[in-house]
Parts: structure tokens; C-alpha cells; sequence
């Protein structure tokens, strides 16, 4: 009897661990996207000097209890196109940075760091925003759709509440 509740035990232990890393991919990083203006208010124009790329960002929160310094990550979209924080950025617990389009610089007084491209990097029908740590590790992806996420039609979507 306890052979077989020991090899019910193990089993399901097993079970577990195998249902468990899709999950937790998402929650192994401090730091997670808990947001997206995908959709720039306004018409959309990817002038430097007259456009509204600077309208498009997307957060990245701390969500651990310590301070994590934002160097070395990287956003992505679903073809590829990226940035990578270059300088110290240090993110308190519950601590954000938007990441704009348009030129600019990164600045913990303002939360804000720009990628120095005025074109838009996120779809306004669909797409896919990748945070990716320092060594190259998944910290966290959502794909989005206009249609399925954005209920209120306001261009932004909110993750991890």
C-alpha cells in the first residue's frame, strides 16, 4: 500500500513539474509587461518632428520586492524589431518605465526611456510584445489582438492586473 501511494505521490509530482514551465516562463522574472498603448491616439504619423510614435509604449514594472536595474533588457515585437536598455535604470518594487517611440533619452526621474525610432513598432490589429533578460532568458510575452483585448477600443491592454 505505501509503494503505491508513493508512486501515486511521485507521479503526480511529475505531472506537475511537466504541466508547469509554460507557466512559469511568464512568472520567473521580476520584471513584466503590465501594459501596451499599441494604438497611438490620433492618426497615426511617424514624422520625428510633427508624428505621434512618442504616444506608443509599452510598461515595464518590477514586480518583486527588491530593486532590479533595467540594463541589458530587451523589448521586442513579433518581427524582431527591438531595444535594449543601455544604461543603469534601477526599478524600485512596483516601479515602471514606459518605453516610447520618438527620440528621447532614458531617465529614472521620468520613467520614461525612448527608442530613438520615430516609426511605430506595434501593430494597431495584432502583435506580440517580448521582454527578454539580460542573457537572452524569456521574462515575459503577451500576444495581443485589437479585437480580443481591447475591449473599451482605447488602444491600450493591461497584463498582470
Amino acid at each position: 500500500m505505501k509503494k503505491t501511494a508513493v508512486a501515486l505521490a511521485v507521479t503526480t509530482a511529475a505531472i506537475a513539474l511537466a504541466a508547469a514551465p509554460a507557466q512559469a516562463a511568464e512568472y520567473s522574472s521580476a520584471l513584466k509587461i503590465s501594459g501596451i498603448q499599441y494604438d497611438a491616439p490620433g492618426r497615426d504619423s511617424n514624422s520625428c518632428t510633427t508624428g505621434n510614435t512618442a504616444a506608443e509604449y509599452v510598461v515595464v514594472k518590477n514586480y518583486s520586492r527588491g530593486t532590479v536595474n533595467l540594463k541589458g533588457y530587451t523589448v521586442k515585437d513579433s518581427v524582431g524589431n527591438s531595444y535594449t536598455f543601455k544604461i543603469n535604470h534601477y526599478l524600485e518594487p512596483g516601479d515602471f518605465v514606459r518605453l516610447r517611440g520618438g527620440r528621447g533619452t532614458e531617465s529614472d526621474a521620468g520613467n520614461v526611456a525612448y527608442r530613438n525610432n520615430c516609426n511605430f513598432i506595434w501593430n494597431n490589429d495584432k502583435d506580440t510584445v517580448k521582454l527578454y533578460k539580460p542573457g537572452g532568458a524569456s521574462a515575459d510575452t503577451h500576444a495581443y489582438t485589437k479585437s480580443a483585448n481591447d475591449r473599451d477600443g482605447n488602444g491600450y491592454i493591461t497584463f498582470h492586473g
